[in-house]
């Protein structure tokens, strides 16, 4: 009996109740999302999708980092940010069938469910509180692109970056932000250039607000950061919005 109980506790179905999106289902719904998906594992550096690949799977990220990408009509490489499992990842693209928003990369080694559209479907139709879910996410799709639109017509980008960084050090215990890969991919991110992107860095850790190591950016004097995520006439600080991150569950 007891041996029982083990092996169903940390039986790997369980691993998808990690999700927010099923955080709420009843066992029996967490395994047949399992054994109704494929495993799917993924290098560092691979291509998970292309944007514009038909989405006809709901991909869950239950282990590694992923990034979102894309390149404009003219040839502008424009990054979203990085998604960490576990999370459901573009569901905004599963649930219109318009294809992939965005190109996404395995920045580490990954585990990926694979599960089909029309389960995920089966569950927004079925489930309320799945439903309620997926309409509040996508909600926060909406305001988020709306706010990233008026960042980068309004925003200087040392605001942008500032507003990245302490966005970023607020999730962290350390206060320690990690960078998206490399300075072009804080670029990319940011809407600006990598020359740009050292410049602002290095004139930020000269004024003594930050710390640029090998590993990432430590934050030194968040209230002075605070300042120059500050624009005249954009009133309160951008961080309180929660911009620079992208919604996964």
């Amino acid at each position: 009996m007891g041996s029982s109980v083990s092996a169903d506790t940390s039986a790997p179905w369980r691993a998808m109740a990690a999700v927010p999106l099923f955080a709420t289902l009843p066992e029996d719904r967490l395994r047949a999302l399992w054994f109704g998906s494929l495993p799917r594992r993924h290098r560092a550096g691979e291509v998970i999708r292309n944007a514009g690949d038909p989405a006809e799977h709901l991909l869950v990220l239950l282990r590694g980092r992923v990034s979102a990408a894309t390149t404009t009509a003219g040839g502008r490489a424009v990054r979203f940010g990085d998604w960490t499992g576990p999370c459901a990842l573009d569901k905004v693209a599963v649930i219109d069938g318009g294809g992939h928003t965005a190109t996404l990369t395995a920045v580490t080694h990954c585990s990926v469910r694979s599960l089909p559209r029309t389960r995920f479907e089966e569950l927004v139709d079925d489930v309320p509180a799945v439903r309620r879910h997926v309409l509040r996410l996508l909600a926060e799709h909406a305001r988020h692109q709306q706010e990233r639109f008026a960042d980068a017509a309004t925003l200087p980008v040392e605001a942008r970056l500032a507003t990245w960084l302490l966005t970023q050090a607020a999730a962290s215990a350390r206060a320690r932000v990690e960078l998206p890969g490399t300075q072009q991919d804080l670029a990319d991110l940011l809407g600006t250039t990598r020359v740009t992107v050292n410049r602002l860095l290095a004139r930020l850790s000269h004024d003594g607000l930050i710390e640029v190591t090998r590993r990432g950016v430590a934050v030194l004097a968040p209230e002075l950061l605070a300042l120059r995520a500050t624009a005249p006439g954009i009133g309160s600080l951008a961080q309180s919005r929660g911009r620079g991150k992208i919604s996964t569950t």
